[in-house]
């Protein structure tokens, strides 16, 4: 059964998020490292360390590097994106579009 959107065009905006998330990547990790290194200035209360860890935590969550988010949620949202695409259904279109052939996004 064809389905009515075009997966191609699904993958293409997953290709360009990820991009812009890898562009990303760098200054979080600056801003971890950051963190990180706040945590080490002398007499820093508990109350404030905890706040900083809380910021080192959802840079791991978000991009990864962590041994509980190695990965990071956003790429893992991405993967299910492309993962929730109908087998072949990229391929298809990407051989339609060669061909020159009209794309069908309606049944």
């Amino acid at each position: 059964m064809p389905i009515k959107w075009s997966a191609l065009k699904v993958n293409e905006a997953m290709d360009m998020v990820e991009e812009y998330i890898n562009r990303a990547i760098e200054p979080l990790e600056q801003a971890r490292i950051v963190a990180q290194e706040a945590r080490n200035i002398p007499n820093l209360p508990q109350y404030v360390d905890q706040h900083l860890l809380r910021i080192i935590g959802e840079i791991d969550r978000v991009i990864g590097g962590s041994q509980w988010e190695p990965e990071g949620r956003l790429k893992a949202g991405i993967q299910s994106v492309r993962e929730s695409l109908p087998d072949g259904a990229v391929e298809e279109e990407k051989k339609k579009l060669e061909s020159g052939s009209q794309l069908s996004l309606v049944a």
